[in-house]
């Protein structure tokens, strides 16, 4: 599969050793958004760093349900070293933590999304923070407004947060300028790994509950990284959130002669064309399109598009399911890309819709060409607000601007150098997340997606978490929202998304406290879906 990269892991598993807390500016705020009254300068570490050194400030928001939350952010870096001391790399994060209750210690989440190449911002301002940058529903203008509001569906309720980029991304930088050697399946993961246990070390919380979400690929590191701390640097962590992930990229990147991708999408293209119709999407309402699927539909893509028959049998039923035209169908042999689907869902209108979201729609700027080049209306539409509103976070709000350097919300440097391995099997993570579950009988783990997403359609992780042994039941959940890749920039899934979470971080501290691991249920329960 991938080649262990046995140099840089025993470098990363080395920068969890270098001593001293991150170098800090404290900046004591008064009313929220108000220059600070006090700032120190602190030693900067190891030679040649090039990022400021940490602010910390006093925070407080209000949410819409009346709850005030006072909290510590500090927005920083920390500096990974090789054994010889000698700088590696600057991984910036931002951290957001309260005050613990008398005699317990709060739990620590750490963020990370995906690409690769993205930097944390969406989960931060997008889903999990205490702030959040509002976008538009059914479609996104890059000229919009960023300011912040304080976010309903944050987390810091219930659990501190820490945002990390990883190497170029964000403001995180390899220390020599070239990151290759941190861009693969592997180096990447004893990276990150080695990064939250530089946190936990340097701010004395090894002994506090330890949780992970990552989006996207973050959901694909997940398991690694999970796996690296249990049996190399010797952290536990009780509970990850994989939302929106790859679980196996054999399954969703296979050529148009593997019918094994349209069944994993027709699910999410029948969701869509119950919400264009104007009902929202539920497990129950797809239970039909998830069997036939998985059912007469693979069994007719096997017979191959020459047999008419099978092609006849197929349009008739897919047609009015995803709510496209016979004619298109049909001459697709029912094999529908990704791409004429993006187009044909709103062509009346001159509109494409997104992959990460058919409920999002831009403009086509060639409406009339037989092919369009087109932009994805969410994922790049997304691109200057969010890095705008997270540099005016860091400036504004966290004190902490980097005026010469630039911010890489979504890294394509990172996601065309990165190294995916020369094994010929496709890279997975299912063993790594069996293989954790099995190892400690307490972890809990959340699989969220969205309904609507072309990306990493729901229906491929509920496929491969069925094939997860019993010794996951009542511990392993997938959860599944209206919306798409991103589908807590919807307020009813945002609101869901988080209780259910929330629910979750109370079992594994349940089952953390208790010293005892939940007994198994029968399998046919151990995946819930929620509407």
């Amino acid at each position: 599969m991938v080649p262990h990269n046995r140099r840089l892991t025993r470098a990363a598993l080395a920068f969890t050793l270098a001593i001293g807390a991150p170098s800090g500016v404290l900046a004591q705020e008064l009313p929220h958004g108000h220059p600070s009254t006090e700032t120190k300068p602190a030693p900067r570490g190891p030679e040649g760093r090039r990022l400021p050194p940490d602010s910390t400030t006093k925070q407080s928001v209000t949410l819409p349900d009346g709850r005030t939350l006072d909290f510590t952010a500090t927005a920083g870096s920390l500096p990974l070293v090789d054994e010889a001391g000698k700088l590696q790399a600057e991984i910036a994060y931002v951290a957001y933590t309260m005050a613990p209750e008398a005699g317990r210690e709060r739990p620590v989440t750490f963020a990370v999304n995906g690409g690769p190449g993205a930097a944390s911002a969406y989960l931060n301002i997008g889903a999990i923070g205490p702030w959040r940058l509002p976008v538009g529903g059914d479609s996104i203008s890059p000229s919009q407004p960023v300011a912040l509001t304080p976010n309903d569906g944050t987390w810091l309720g219930f659990t501190d947060l820490v945002f990390i980029d990883p190497v170029g991304t964000g403001y995180s930088r390899a220390a020599d300028g070239n990151g290759k050697a941190f861009w693969s399946i592997d180096s990447d993961a004893s990276t990150l790994a080695a990064v939250i246990a530089r946190y936990l070390r340097v701010n004395d919380r090894m002994a506090s509950p330890k949780f992970f979400v990552g989006e996207s690929y973050g959901g694909f590191r997940g398991p690694l990284i999970a796996e690296k701390l249990q049996e190399e640097i010797g952290v536990g962590l009780s509970g990850l959130v994989l939302l929106s992930p790859v679980l196996d990229f054999g399954w969703l990147e296979t050529p148009r002669a593997n019918p094994w991708g349209y069944v994993l999408k027709l699910p999410a293209l029948a969701a869509g064309a119950l919400e264009r119709a104007g009902t929202v999407p539920t497990p129950a309402l797809l239970g039909d399109a998830e069997a036939y699927a998985s059912g007469p539909y693979l069994a007719d893509l096997l017979k191959g598009p020459s047999d008419s028959a099978a092609v006849a049998r197929m349009t008739e039923k897919v047609a009015p399911l995803v709510g496209l035209d016979p004619g298109l169908v049909r001459a697709q042999a029912a094999r529908l890309s990704t791409r004429s689907i993006q187009r044909e869902i709103d062509r009346a209108e001159g509109r494409v819709a997104s992959a990460y979201d058919t409920g999002i729609t831009g403009w086509d700027p060639n409406p009339d060409a037989a092919q369009s080049s087109f932009e994805d209306p969410q994922l790049t539409a997304l691109q200057a607000p969010l890095t705008s509103a997270m540099l005016d976070l860091y400036a504004r709000t966290l004190k902490w601007p980097v005026p010469n350097m630039r911010y890489e919300l979504l890294s394509n440097a990172v996601n065309r150098g990165w190294s995916w391995g020369s094994g010929r099997q496709a890279p997975e993570v299912l063993s790594n997340l069996k293989g954790a579950l099995a190892l400690d009988g307490h972890l809990q783990v959340l699989v969220a997606h969205g309904f609507t997403d072309l990306v990493t359609p729901y229906f491929a992780s509920k496929l491969l978490l069925a094939q997860v042994p019993a010794y996951g039941a009542g511990r392993l959940n997938l959860a599944i929202y209206p919306g798409g890749h991103m589908f807590y920039t919807r307020p009813d899934s945002r609101a869901a998304f988080k209780a259910d979470v929330e629910r979750m971080y109370t079992e594994a501290l349940k089952a953390r406290d208790g010293g005892s691991a939940r007994p198994a249920r029968a399998p046919a329960e151990r995946l819930r879906t929620a509407p």
